[in-house]
């Protein structure tokens, strides 16, 4: 995922640009650690304090250059015109969140106006058209065959959660001013 995510911001600024980037739901700071060890400002925002202070003891061990170019916010993800002006990132990361937000449009509004124009959205979603193929795989026919049907699914963490597929979200982005340019898998 990585690898996409440095192929679609190479393809879309300038090389050597130093990026504004949120990471909304940022976990453990994963993505914003190598964002700001490549040079770019990030902004984490995260609401889980056990994920913060995962997040803050990792930044703690990095050059005093690569903590100054990046800073982490509590708060929830539904609320960025809370802590930010619209137009304030180039880059709005949104990895493996959607799919805990029963009513994702308002967050994807909400992250679609951080952008400055020409910016990039960046989501990492289940697919849900492929939500069969795990029990198909396993020989459960049943269970392939009413994957089809739904977009829930019980994850690993046994939280039962929802998919996105590719029609619904391209349209919703679509409707929000922030089309879709690749999709992967």
């Amino acid at each position: 995922m990585a690898r996409q995510l440095d192929e679609q911001i190479v393809g879309r600024f300038p090389v050597g640009k130093r990026l504004r980037v949120l990471d909304v739901g940022m976990g453990q700071g994963t993505q914003a650690l190598r964002l700001a060890r490549a040079g770019h400002q990030v902004t984490g925002l995260e609401q889980d304090a056990k994920m913060i202070a995962v997040a803050r003891e990792s930044l703690a061990g990095e050059p005093e250059g690569i903590r100054e170019r990046m800073r982490i916010i509590e708060g929830d993800g539904r609320d960025t015109g809370v802590h930010f002006l619209p137009g304030s990132f180039d880059v709005v990361l949104c990895h493996g969140v959607l799919m805990y937000v029963e009513e994702p449009d308002p967050l994807l509004a909400g992250l679609a106006r951080m952008l400055a124009p020409g910016g990039l959205l960046s989501l990492l979603v289940r697919n849900g058209d492929a939500l069969a193929i795990r029990p198909g795989l396993s020989g459960d026919w049943a269970g392939a065959l009413a994957a089809f049907d739904t977009t829930a699914y019980r994850n690993r963490l046994g939280l039962d959660v929802r998919a996105d597929r590719l029609k619904d979200l391209t349209a919703t982005l679509a409707g929000i001013g922030a089309p879709l340019h690749a999709w992967y898998g």
